[in-house]
């Protein structure tokens, strides 16, 4: 790593380096990426437009939710640097969901979002072999590649953008839009809204990745000359209003919680006063004077033809798809401490700026609000996820890795979660070892990363809970019970991590040892523990009395849930084993399925596009049937019985 730190020298643009890991985009993906590739040792550039805008919150200047959440308690229990961030940053604490049942908690904060940008930065600042490049990258580099094909492997008929998969193009680096030159041998791109960025405000359009700052084009057309696919999706966000412009007393106030829970395994407590957001509604008169100018709308009149989020519609959509709710609620969100903006979270639109100021001037509490922003819409470039691997390589070049909003999924915590992903298995590559896969039984990223691959998304795709099948077991305060020995054995997690999880697991197990041998009002403290009335304060009281203890609050809480849910999450291991002996039959890489007969052609068509890598994962892709998975099981059968033959195994050959 010799030489001018590219990027941090004022006016530097001939420099050229030699790295291990090349990221492309300095957003949620790109920060995790650049992370992960660096705290593993290798020397790692992060290429970004604006130094100063990597880590910046453009849309809704907030962390978690349902779904969201775990996935940033995953990220963090992997190692990674989302929850550590938004608890150091974070200006409003809440867990969502608390009257329901435990796998449906979703902690959530809003954030100081020129804080969190700021301390992403700084955090990436110091990772010694990081170098943070600015300028723009207009394209990947490569060299013809070789036969990957195993030895006594079938010659496969398989293609990639009609190329075969088995001699697929390596990258070599990077070129910037100046000139620069990077070399790299894994390259991950991450490119959130930029590619080919368009953004609509009524019949205005302009070319951006978001406001202010330059769509990338040429990257767009060079990923497509290296054979990939792309396609267009739409996102959208709402206007912005000054915080001194607003009629408070109209307004129902939102507090945190009190006490606040961290995201963080590594965060102690949360000591920070927080601030308080507030909710209002729309109205009746704001739907009329919505639905008169529909016509306006660049998603009604046609001049947006790409598909939105159906879970995060904008504001017309709801008034156009629900005509019977007579309002819909709203949050107004401090972008931060300090800070003039107030992010108006439920009225994302692309309506001109005229009906933007009708709208939002018809809300109650906002009569009298300047608008410092206005809402807008994005159309952006994807890649349709049949060409990545669950590794997050590309099917058509190696060393290429796909993070983020460029696999069509939404929100920085999906961002985030592919960027660590990426992250970790760009050097795996690199050191050729075997890819670092989640189950859909170990995590919600495993349950994303899965979802991509065999149902390629159509709009852009938001984890929820209901995504996965194992949701009592996925939960967000286990999360570092499920993971973090994943997160150990991948060299992210250290030492200070390590003892801190070491140390509550054993904490669990003398909690357990306590609850299964201590008596209350003549029964054990176990099964008086699965009473609804039951609660924390009073298990410390008797196990103190009993002279035990004393015990942290999150031990408490580990040992209580998996106590009162004990037949809940018996049912689901098992359910759990049953998934994992699916998944136990690996498919081999180069299956020629052109050549299976017995199966529809629909099905060989599908399962040469995804390549799954276990049976399980057949099962799951669209469009597939269990016939179809019967009988690639009866092949996959018949062609291990054949080899094991040919090599003497159970065949009583002395």
């Amino acid at each position: 790593m010799a030489g001018c730190p590219v990027g941090r020298i004022p006016g530097t643009v001939a420099v050229r380096k030699v790295y291990d890991v090349i990221v492309v985009g300095g957003g949620h993906a790109g920060a995790e990426a650049a992370w992960a590739a660096s705290r593993l040792g290798a020397t790692t550039a992060l290429v970004t437009l604006k130094l100063d805008a990597m880590g910046r919150m453009s849309c809704n200047p907030a962390i978690g939710g349902l779904g969201k959440g775990h996935m940033v308690r995953e990220i963090d229990a992997l190692g990674g640097l989302m929850a550590g961030i938004i608890d150091a940053t974070g200006i409003q604490f809440r867990m969502l969901n608390k009257t329901k049942g435990p796998a449906v908690w979703g902690p959530r904060a809003q954030a100081d979002c020129g804080d969190y940008a700021g301390k992403l930065r700084q955090s990436l600042q110091e990772v010694s072999n990081l170098d943070l490049v600015e300028g723009m990258v207009e394209a990947v580099r490569t060299v013809p590649g070789r036969d990957e094909r195993p030895q006594r492997e079938p010659e496969s008929r398989l293609t990639h953008g009609g190329a075969s998969i088995l001699k697929r193009p390596s990258v070599i680096g990077v070129t910037l839009g100046d000139g620069r030159a990077l070399d790299g041998q894994a390259v991950i791109v991450t490119t959130g809204t930029f590619l080919r960025g368009l953004m609509h405000c009524g019949e205005v359009r302009t070319e951006g990745g978001r406001v202010g700052e330059p769509a990338s084009n040429a990257l767009s057309a060079a990923l497509e000359s290296l054979g990939l696919e792309l396609r267009r999706l739409k996102t959208g966000t709402p206007p912005r209003v000054h915080r001194d412009s607003i009629d408070y007393n109209a307004l129902t106030p939102q507090l945190g919680d009190d006490p606040p829970v961290p995201f963080s395994f590594m965060t102690d407590a949360l000591d920070r006063p927080q601030v308080c957001c507030w909710i209002t509604y729309t109205n009746e008169r704001v739907h009329g004077c919505i639905r008169d100018n529909l016509h306006r709308a660049p998603m009604y009149s046609g001049q947006i033809r790409s598909t939105g989020p159906r879970y995060c519609p904008s504001i017309e959509d709801k008034v156009g798809r629900f005509e019977d709710t007579a309002r819909h609620q709203l949050f107004l969100d401090p972008q931060g401490r300090t800070h003039d903006w107030i992010y108006c979270n439920g009225i994302a639109t692309s309506l001109p700026r005229d009906v933007q100021d009708a709208v939002v001037h018809g809300i109650r509490g906002l009569e009298r609000a300047r608008i410092m922003q206005y809402g807008y819409a994005i159309e952006y470039d994807f890649v349709p996820t049949h060409q990545i691997q669950a590794s997050l390589e590309t099917k058509c070049v190696r060393g290429l890795f796909l993070a983020g909003q460029i696999n069509g999924t939404s929100g920085y915590e999906e961002a985030a979660g592919q960027g660590l992903i990426a992250g970790v298995n760009a050097v795996r590559y690199l050191r050729r070892e075997e890819p670092l896969v989640l189950g859909r039984d170990e995590a919600y990223l495993g349950v994303m990363i899965d979802d991509l691959i065999t149902r390629p998304p159509d709009e852009p795709y938001r984890m929820f809970t209901s995504r996965g099948e194992y949701r009592l077991h996925l939960r967000a305060d286990n999360a570092d019970a499920r993971l973090t020995p994943i997160g150990r054995r991948a060299g992210l997690v250290d030492d200070e991590r390590w003892r801190r999880y070491q140390a509550k697991q054993r904490g669990i197990e003398r909690m357990r040892v306590a609850v299964a041998a201590v008596s209350h009002g003549g029964r054990l403290l176990k099964d008086w523990l699965r009473r609804p009335d039951a609660c924390p304060a009073e298990l410390k009281r008797i196990l103190a009395a009993a002279g035990q203890g004393p015990f942290p609050p999150e031990v408490v809480e580990a040992v209580v849930l998996e106590t009162k849910y004990e037949g809940y999450l018996a049912r689901q291991h098992r359910q759990i084993d049953r998934f994992r002996r699916l998944e136990g039959m690996e498919i081999p890489t180069h299956v020629d399925y052109s050549q299976l007969s017995e199966l529809r052609r629909e099905a060989r068509e599908a399962f040469a596009r995804v390549a799954p890598r276990t049976l399980g994962q057949a099962a799951r892709i669209s469009g597939i049937s269990p016939a179809d998975v019967t009988t690639l099981w009866v092949y996959l059968s018949a062609r291990n019985r054949d080899r094991r033959s040919v090599s003497g195994e159970n065949t009583g050959c002395s």
